[in-house]
């Protein structure tokens, strides 16, 4: 029975059990249910909270960055409305420009500054020389720009185009990737790209002509004093509680090309990438990420957002988040002590409900513990009175009378069936023994019947085939004889037959031998069985000698038995080829005698013939003493181990065997040091007492 199958059929069985249930399911059921549903919903308006902060945060660093890319914008425009660049453009000389540019590029924090002519090719900048620059009207802000529009955008620069620009920005763009857990897998060793804010605005005279394009940016590759903004206005002075740590970072796809973020004290988490989870959400599918995330080395409530540069295509992401783990202990103190106070109030109200349910336990404790040992024998146990005067206490008073008027009535039911039991028990032991007379007689008329009925049979048999045999025997014989010489060609053939009709001879003598075993029977002797043993192995040696069987011994009995000798070396001989032939070629054959102890007194002796064989399988083991029975399909009579039972069941003895497959087989001959003979007059002969297979 399975644990819930006995948990079930005792709550069944007991009421004490079903009170305890009424009385603590509410709290044992009820609790656990009430904290199972606090805990998920807690959790659940936990990750509610946690995302709407960071999805507010989130915006407020949006707006901020878009604000910055627009002041770019308007820097660039108030640049190219200036008086002072309408004034000297174009008519003022390069080195004039190169001045005025770069102090303009000083004043608006502009890292580069370029002026256009209108068809967009450079013409100054603020950095001299000015070296050769790619055509810029590939950026869709120029372009716009050369159409007379002003206009910004995030765009990502090559290497070359920044050293073009300027290299020194090609310098601060170079950021060493640092190997990341989670994030996907890279080539790269370096991040050398820079991510800009490109703006250009269009340049026009005091007549309102368009003269040229005034293209500036900023790189934001470590570009630490706008992240740091960024982080100060979303995570301000306190408004994170528990003391959480915000922080914010800029990634060109999906590198953190600037960030507040520390790998370790005094070092940021340039060069680490974000895992790729959220880059499949952010940059490949284009989703905003509100969820917790690993970031570098610890676990941050994040919020993920991507950019696009002025061809619409996603090339980076703006990130804020802020360190879950005070938030999280928080919370599990928070559920903590919920818990620690349901539980108190659980055992609180369990044991103030268990001893207010006492009062009802007691008297069924004593009704139940009565009954137990009325069961057991104590037909004495009484509930006796109780302090309860309501139903359980009458229901015990009852019950005590019911068991005195159960006691009279078994005193009186017991006198009767002593009574009944001694008349049955006479009558039994007369049919009892008239049985066995009956059984016995019938066991000794049906094998009478069968061995006569075989017999005759085979008598019968033994009569036809014997003369016909006798017949053939003599004119072979005839036959040689008037041949002489000339019946060399043949003489193998008359050998086989010689060699068949003498087979034949044998199996009607084995048949005669098992219907009429009497008329078989010889004289006795005291047979020494080491003597005996040793004997058949020297007749038997032919069967093994060529199979490379090795023959062990073992001599131990110290009595004789009184047998026919012939008879006993008839049947080991036939145990041992029958040994020899289950091992095939190669084995150990193990031949043993001990003495047969019985009832602590020693009776005679038990031989063993033991193989390591394939063994016999279970379903003809129980067939192999019948006769005929036989597993060698084509060979032997199957009367062999009929017949070797015959034998030693006529002086007492009888034979068993434990065999396994693949364990090999044994072989137990039982022998009476003096034999006991069947002298009924029904037995064929001498026949054992003991007939059967086995012990």
């Amino acid at each position: 029975m399975n644990p819930l199958s006995a948990l079930r059929a005792r709550f069944s069985a007991s009421v004490r059990a079903k009170l305890l249930a009424l009385v603590l399911a509410p709290l044992l059921i009820g609790v656990p249910v009430l904290l199972a549903l606090v805990w998920t919903w807690g959790n659940d308006t936990y990750e509610r909270l946690l995302k709407a902060k960071v999805q507010a945060d989130l915006v407020i660093a949006h707006e901020y960055f878009d604000r910055v890319q627009q002041g770019v914008g308007r820097d660039l425009q108030a640049l190219a409305g200036s008086s002072r660049l309408a004034a000297d453009f174009p008519d003022g000389t390069r080195q004039a420009m190169t001045e005025l540019l770069a102090s303009m590029g000083v004043r608006y924090g502009l890292d580069f500054l370029h002026l256009l002519d209108t068809r967009g090719r450079p013409i100054a900048s603020a950095r001299a020389p000015l070296g050769p620059l790619p055509d810029r009207t590939r950026w869709s802000t120029v372009a716009a720009a050369v159409s007379g529009a002003a206009h910004t955008s995030i765009e990502v620069f090559n290497p070359e185009e920044l050293e073009a620009i300027d290299p020194a920005l090609r310098r601060r763009a170079h950021i060493t990737l640092v190997p990341t857990p989670a994030a996907r897998p890279d080539d790269r060793a370096s991040e050398e790209r820079g991510l800009m804010i490109h703006a250009a605005a269009p340049i026009y005279d005091r007549t309102g002509s368009f003269i040229g394009v005034l293209e500036g940016g900023i790189l934001l590759n470590r570009n630490l004093g706008m992240v740091d903004r960024i982080n100060a206005i979303v995570y301000r002075e306190g408004s994170l509680p528990l003391g959480s740590q915000g922080t914010a970072t800029l990634f060109l796809n999906d590198t953190r090309v600037t960030t507040n973020v520390h790998l370790f004290e005094g070092v940021r988490a340039l060069g680490t990438r974000v895992s790729d989870a959220v880059r499949t959400q952010v940059l490949d599918t284009g989703q905003v990420w509100l969820d917790t995330a690993f970031v570098v080395n610890d676990f941050y409530v994040s919020g993920y957002e991507p950019f696009l540069d002025g061809n619409r295509n996603r090339v980076g992401m703006l990130y804020v988040g802020f360190l879950e783990t005070p938030f999280r202990e928080a919370k599990e103190t928070v559920m903590g002590v919920l818990f620690a106070i349901f539980v108190a109030i659980s055992v609180l109200g369990s044991l103030l409900s268990l001893r207010w349910a006492r009062s009802i336990f007691r008297p069924i404790e004593r009704i139940n513990a009565v009954i137990q040992r009325v069961e057991q024998g104590d037909a004495a146990a009484r509930v006796g009175p109780l302090a309860s005067r309501d139903e359980l206490g009458r229901l015990a008073q009852e019950f005590d009378h019911l068991l005195d008027t159960l006691a009279s009535k078994r005193e009186e039911l017991q006198r009767w069936a002593d009574e009944l039991d001694r008349k049955v028990a006479a009558r039994t032991a007369e049919l009892a023994e008239a049985n066995a007379i009956l059984r016995k007689a019938q066991e000794h008329l049906v094998m009478s019947e069968k061995l006569a009925a075989v017999g005759e049979l085979t008598a019968g048999v033994a009569h036809e085939i014997n003369n016909p045999v006798a017949v053939i025997q003599g004119n072979l014989d005839v036959l040689s004889d008037i041949l002489g010489a000339s019946a060399t060609p043949v003489r193998e053939e008359i050998r086989l037959i010689h060699q068949q009709t003498d087979r034949i001879r044998q199996i009607v003598t084995k048949l005669l031998q098992f219907a009429r075993p009497g008329e078989f029977a010889g004289y006795t002797e005291r047979v020494n069985v080491a003597t005996l043993i040793a004997d058949s192995l020297v007749l038997a040696r032919h069967t093994f000698d060529k199979r490379g069987i090795e023959v062990l011994r073992r001599d131990a009995a110290t009595l004789d038995v009184e047998i026919n000798r012939s008879e006993l070396q008839q049947v080991l001989i036939n145990l041992i080829v029958n040994a020899v032939q289950a091992m095939g070629e190669g084995g150990q054959l193990t031949l043993s005698s001990e003495d047969w102890v019985e009832g602590g007194e020693c009776v005679g002796v038990c031989l063993r013939v033991a193989d390591t064989g394939a063994g016999i399988r279970e379903a003809d083991l129980q067939h192999i003493f019948d006769p005929f029975f036989t597993t060698k399909k084509g060979h032997g009579t199957g009367l062999g181990l009929s017949i070797s039972q015959t034998l030693v069941q006529r002086y007492g003895g009888r034979i068993t065997v434990d065999s396994r497959p693949g364990r090999g087989t044994t072989f137990c001959i039982w022998l009476r040091s003096t034999p006991e003979y069947d002298e009924s007059p029904n037995a064929p002969g001498f026949r054992a007492r003991w007939f059967g297979p086995t012990e």
